[in-house]
């Protein structure tokens, strides 16, 4: 057979991605189109989100890590992968779309384009990949589905698609009903008829199946790494060429170009949400393979006689990085299970070989640099971490300059507000003090729409006061749009923190006489410590305070002043929330079961001298 003839298409196979902004309903989209397809019994009891599998992904709403399932429709398979929608998480996004063929773009029908639409969309583009576009949540009483629709031709036009790109077919949906229909519904009446039957015809009519040379020699992308606790580390991607079969020999080719021969133990593909084993896979397939001990992201696995490289997954720079640190609070070790620098290490070094949108560097034996896309993929990696019990300490984001030409440049997000009229004149301060550069704003029906520029580091803890401001009536969105000349110094937090004198237990009795001035971040009876921070001082100014003091007890009541004491509700905060607020001479303390604010230098006469030594070099 020659070459030529051994090419040929899978004609039984379609492999497509979910795309889309956050919360634009791809999970539950997925959820439909499994159920809908038969996947599961109709006796079958199922949890909504069924592939939101991880409990942080559950309790933000987000999905962080991408997963693979597929379905059965009309006598074809089609492998489906949702990815996540967070800007944060793009890395998952890009290499996923190494294995598939098509893509669905979901996109609100009344939120319309947001950056993440556009990020995601460019690199599909980017890979020639033509996109269905699902205008999903019709239903919404602020639904624009005609509106959104010119909004995503504009963006395919921004983007520079091609002819063929433009002439993207459309799906109008309901996702969390599971209703799909060609064309926009008159009125709705028609919303409680019909299933995903329009979207799973389109799937398979426009979606192309995958290429591969069946006979050649047998060639993989490694996509994604999963585990097992029987087999170990699973190498997940797609067969581009050849074919593979359980038992057999195959060579891994490193990123540096170095090869190692190993055997397949065992051999899956996808069926619904479950892995099953097969003793046999062609090109064009999503399998999983056991065997590789210490396989990483973006390595080739080949046959041993045709050992070819295919292109490495490229993804973009981080943008911001943090220092994890060992723990040397006098509360160390108390709650941890995992504390020690090696422990840290080896946690942070087995993150990078499955997250390839990380960087981790050594500062010190007990300091590591982690690099990433933004503050909540580190938030996500520091709770991942604190739940399986490690206990560390980590620094103040920042962001990754680079010099280019001689200039030092910044990386810069696109920021999209939508805020109520009332909220703009606050929101346009705030982001100017920020060295932010609005590019553009409209106005319809009391809403404002607001596209800035503004440096990343502009926007650390930003979001909260965000929040706050608009008293939570406000959307922001950012996404990085490009790195630009350094914009000059941005102030910080306006306000100091409360930072314990002494090591005891908070009493109500010394709170009540400092509350007037600050906020408290503990509670009375809290464990403090000399230089754990207890508080927000109303001031700019950092302030001493003990929170330890205690009443005296005497013989002598005073009128009126012997009552019950009366404390404010201590301010809490979520993981972000206080990654946001850290000072650049402040850690937080990260156990399996607390998080405490503390200064780096725990002695408050240390801390002076250290700041004065770090003055008089500034002025020298």
């Amino acid at each position: 057979m020659s070459e030529q003839q051994s090419i040929h298409t899978r004609e039984d196979i379609r492999n497509i991605a979910i795309i889309a902004h956050v919360d634009h309903g791809k999970t539950t989209l997925v959820d439909q189109m499994l159920r809908q397809s038969g996947t599961f019994r109709s006796n079958e009891h199922l949890t909504d989100r069924v592939m939101d599998s991880n409990d942080l992904e559950r309790e933000k709403g987000i999905t962080i890590m991408a997963k693979n399932t597929s379905v059965h429709w009309g006598g074809k398979k089609i492998n489906i992968v949702d990815t996540p929608g967070h800007a944060d998480f793009g890395g998952e996004v890009e290499r996923i779309l190494k294995m598939v063929d098509g893509v669905l773009l979901l996109v609100d029908a009344a939120e319309g384009c947001l950056p993440q639409t556009k990020f995601v969309l460019k690199k599909s583009l980017e890979l020639n990949l033509k996109p269905i576009v699902v205008i999903n949540k019709i239903d919404r009483k602020d639904a624009r589905p005609k509106e959104v629709l010119d909004e995503v031709f504009e963006l395919f036009m921004s983007l520079g698609a091609t002819y063929e790109q433009l002439e993207f077919p459309i799906v109008y949906a309901i996702g969390k009903a599971g209703l799909a229909w060609l064309t926009l519904p008159p009125s709705s009446d028609h919303w409680g008829e019909g299933d995903l039957s329009p979207l799973f015809r389109m799937i398979i009519d426009c979606v192309p199946p995958p290429p591969g040379e069946t006979e050649g020699a047998f060639q993989m992308l490694v996509a994604n790494v999963d585990w097992s606790d029987y087999l170990g580390r699973l190498a997940v991607g797609r067969i581009f060429r050849g074919k593979v079969h359980e038992g057999e020999w195959i060579t891994r080719i490193r990123h540096d170009g170095s090869i190692e021969k190993a055997k397949i133990a065992k051999l899956y593909t996808f069926e619904g949400l479950k892995r099953v084993e097969t003793e046999e896979a062609a090109a064009g397939e999503i399998v999983q393979l056991a065997g590789l001990e210490d396989v990483h992201i973006g390595e080739t696995i080949t046959d041993p006689e045709h050992a070819v490289a295919l292109p490495i997954i490229n993804v973009d720079e981080p943008t911001i990085s943090m220092n994890f640190v060992v723990n040397d609070s006098p509360l160390a070790g108390r709650e941890g299970k995992f504390v020690t620098s090696r422990h840290l290490r080896e946690r942070l070094m087995r993150e990078l070989r499955k997250n390839i949108s990380i960087r981790v560097e050594d500062v010190s034996p007990d300091t590591f640099k982690v690099a990433a896309r933004g503050e909540l993929q580190l938030a996500i990696l520091i709770e991942t971490m604190r739940r399986e019990g490690y206990e560390f300490a980590v620094s103040k984001p920042e962001v990754i300059l680079q010099e280019m030409d001689g200039d030092t440049m910044e990386p810069i997000e696109q920021v999209v507000i939508d805020v109520p009229e009332e909220y703009v004149g606050s929101v346009i301060e705030a982001l100017g003090t920020r060295k932010g550069q609005m590019v553009n704003m409209s106005t319809l029906n009391g809403q404002a729409h607001i596209e800035y520029h503004v440096p990343s580091r502009g926007m650390i803890g930003f979001r909260g006061e965000f929040l706050t401001m608009t008293r939570g009536n406000g959307l922001l969105n950012q996404l990085f749009y490009d790195y630009e000349s350094y914009k000059g110094p941005i102030a910080g937090r306006t306000r100091g923190a409360l930072v314990s004198l002494d090591d005891g237990d908070a009493t109500p009795y010394a709170m009540e006489g400092l509350q007037e001035r600050s906020v408290f971040f503990v509670e009375p009876g809290t464990r403090v410590y000399t230089g754990m921070i207890v508080g927000e001082n109303s001031r700019e100014d950092d302030m001493i305070v003990n929170v330890t003091k205690k009443k005296h007890l005497t013989n002598m009541r005073a009128s009126g002043s012997d009552g019950a004491i009366q404390l404010d509700t201590p301010r809490l905060m979520s993981l972000e929330q206080q990654i946001e607020w850290l000072a650049e001479d402040e850690f937080l303390e990260v156990t399996p079961h607390s998080t405490r604010f503390r200064k780096k230098i725990l002695d408050a006469t240390e801390r002076f001298r250290t700041r004065k030594r770090s003055e008089q070099m500034a002025g020298a």
